[in-house]
């Protein structure tokens, strides 16, 4: 019994005890790797957005822009051709679509007709004053011939008074009387003939007055004329620059009115218009280099330099800009439009599928050392 006992009393004191506090465990060496690896890329993470919002700008509010050209007619007609199809390339000059020509046509012949008339008229008045030149002339002679008999007259009269007197009366007094009658018809015939010059110079200058009149009546005929033709050369739609065919709203048959867009022309040459925040624009200058990501084209890079900035933030521009004085008052930040010209070589590389509306991300890096040369050239 005691041995039982003692064997008891020593396989209890080797087993421990169940309220013994347990062994401290090592901590976990993958979860300090990872909390080590977060730690490092929050880190990174932070410097980079740091080192980026000291050292760039960037703005996704971006677009390819470009000018675009709405064609539309400059006379009232109804369409007869359309020469040109969607997205088609066309040249300046090219003829995009006709108009019936017919109504123009009539008042050009119309306006030749009379024309025409007025130069037989202006002709006509040249025989007229032809005529009225030499009757003038004859009435010229006449005066000459009428002041030749006056002066015959009148030496005849101081003739006869010479001989009729008190102390001599070589002549009767009949004799005496008649010459003095016949000079004095002869002043009255001398004036009756310049009156008649007189009137014939009158009726010279009253036909020379009429010609002028129909001259500058031909003068106003041939401005109607000018402006007939060309509302018939109207009738030829053509393109105002070379690009291509966009929003064709015409047809063959349609009849269109004065400024009625009928189809828009898209030149090639495009550019950027980044919109950036007004806290942004104290590191930009023209000149810069940009970086550009197109939507449209993520495997290409193409770099820009900016060129200008708006005289005004895109609100003053809105159709109806904010009030602030109002009361209702909430600081925004603005956004300045930034215009940023993209390589030549880009451009044509990407004719056709860099358009106006795309989408852009356009970055730039401050503190860049921009050459007097680079600003010249992009102004």
């Amino acid at each position: 019994m005691a041995e039982n006992d003692i064997k008891a009393g020593q396989a209890s004191a080797a087993q421990p005890r169940a309220d013994a506090p347990a062994a401290k465990k090592p901590p976990n060496k993958r979860v300090l790797v990872v909390v080590g690896v977060i730690a490092l890329l929050a880190i990174g993470a932070g410097g980079r957005m740091w080192y980026r919002s000291s050292h760039f700008v960037e703005t996704e509010n971006a677009y390819v822009t470009g000018r675009m050209h709405q064609v539309s007619s400059r006379v009232a007609g109804v369409v007869t051709k359309v020469l040109v199809e969607d997205n088609q390339m066309v040249k300046a000059g090219d003829v995009l679509a006709l108009l019936d020509p017919a109504d123009q046509s009539v008042r050009v012949e119309q306006i030749q007709a009379q024309i025409a008339s007025m130069e037989q008229q202006v002709k006509q008045s040249d025989a007229q004053l032809l005529q009225v030149r030499a009757q003038a002339g004859a009435a010229g002679a006449q005066v000459r011939q009428a002041e030749a008999q006056l002066l015959r007259a009148r030496q005849d009269a101081e003739r006869f008074g010479q001989l009729y007197n008190d102390t001599m009366k070589a002549v009767s007094k009949s004799e005496v009387d008649a010459s003095s009658a016949a000079r004095a018809g002869a002043v009255a015939d001398v004036a009756a003939r310049r009156d008649n010059a007189a009137a014939a110079q009158a009726q010279i200058g009253a036909a020379e007055a009429g010609r002028d009149v129909l001259k500058a009546e031909i003068k106003v005929l041939q401005a109607q004329l000018k402006d007939a033709r060309q509302q018939l050369a109207y009738n030829s739609i053509v393109a105002p620059v070379a690009g291509r065919i966009g929003r064709r709203s015409v047809e063959v048959g349609a009849r269109v009115q004065p400024g009625q867009a009928m189809l828009a022309v898209v030149e090639d040459n495009v550019w950027v218009v980044a919109n950036f925040k007004e806290t942004q624009l104290g590191g930009l200058a023209p000149g810069q280099a940009v970086s550009l990501e197109v939507d449209a084209l993520p495997d290409h890079h193409l770099v820009g330099r900016v060129d200008s900035f708006s005289p005004a933030s895109g609100n003053q521009f809105a159709l109806l800009p904010a009030d602030n004085a109002t009361g209702n008052f909430t600081k925004i930040v603005q956004r300045v439009p930034v215009k940023i010209t993209l390589d030549p070589q880009d451009v044509k590389k990407y004719a056709g599928r860099l358009v106006p509306g795309m989408s852009v991300v356009a970055e730039v890096r401050l503190n860049q050392d921009v050459k007097p040369t680079q600003t010249a050239a992009a102004r």
